[in-house]
This record gives structure tokens, C-alpha cells and sequence, in this order.
């Protein structure tokens, strides 16, 4: 979808896990690739290399801010603590009005439900303004998010 599409990947260059499964992937179909590490990462996550743009951050800040200043949307797909880190500064910095770039949760199998369900809490409960659900879109396939994306860039 990204390479039909002409979009570059942006990543924290990892070349394990889901993210390393989605590098090899635009790579095999002739996409183009940039990725951003922070140096004790290196071994651990075993920093993927052979990618189009490659760099080494000195901390995790420095990763998510060169992350975030190539990208032109943020695209969260099932994971864990790092995803939701990297979530929610995108999501506080659309808050604060710092950028406009989409968020699009990539919803598979209901994965990021009980996020929306929190989100809405925190709403309700009165610790944000209802604009920020508008922020964030969640689609349940790959074919919505192509959508979403081609939609909002």
C-alpha cells in the first residue's frame, strides 16, 4: 500500500518484530525506506541497515522528533509501550496545535478498542476537549487506512 501509493516508510529502524516484518516488506516491493535509531538500540533491536535513510539518534527524544519531522502522518499499528509513547506525544502535539498531521490508529481485530474507550473516558470525564477524538481516526483494515491517508495528505 505504501509503495503502490509512492509514500516513503518512516520507522524506528528496527529490523525485528512487526516493524522489521513492514520494512522488509516495502523494501521487497521497492519502496522507499527511512529509519531512525537511537544508539543503545543498536543491538537490541537490531538496527536495520540497508534502508534508503539511516540514522542514529543519541536518545529516544532525538528518534521520535527526526521520526515525526520526515513523516507526514502518524500510523500506529498494534503494539506496545513504545507505540502508545509515540501516540500519545503525536496526539498532545495536535493537541497544543504544534501540527496537523493525521493519526490513524490501524485497528486490527478491535487491537486499539479499549484505547478509544479511554480516550473517550478521559473526555467524559472532563481532562479533554471532545476535539481531541477528532484528532485521531481509527480504521479497522489496511484498505480504510490507504483511504484515510490518500483522504487526508
Amino acid at each position: 500500500m505504501l509503495v503502490k501509493n509512492g509514500w516513503r516508510l518512516v520507522y524506528g529502524a528496527g529490523d525485528v518484530g512487526l516493524m522489521g516484518r513492514v520494512a522488509n516488506a516495502v523494501q521487497d516491493a521497492g519502496g522507499n525506506t527511512f529509519g531512525v535509531i537511537p544508539t543503545h538500540l543498536m543491538d537490541w533491536e537490531v538496527g536495520k541497515r540497508d534502508l534508503d535513510s539511516f540514522v542514529i539518534t543519541e536518545t529516544m527524544h532525538e528518534r521520535k522528533k527526526v521520526m515525526f519531522m520526515n513523516a507526514d502522518a502518524v500510523v500506529v499499528l498494534p503494539g506496545g509501550a513504545g507505540s502508545l509513547d509515540e501516540f500519545f506525544e503525536a496526539l498532545t502535539w495536535r493537541q497544543l496545535k504544534l501540527h496537523a498531521k493525521p493519526i490513524v490508529l490501524l485497528n486490527i481485530d478491535g487491537f486499539w478498542d479499549p484505547l478509544w474507550t479511554l480516550l473517550e473516558h478521559v473526555v467524559k470525564q472532563g481532562f479533554a476537549g471532545d476535539d481531541i477524538l477528532s484528532y485521531v481516526s481509527i480504521v479497522p483494515d489496511v484498505a480504510s487506512l490507504e483511504a484515510t491517508l490518500k483522504d487526508a495528505l
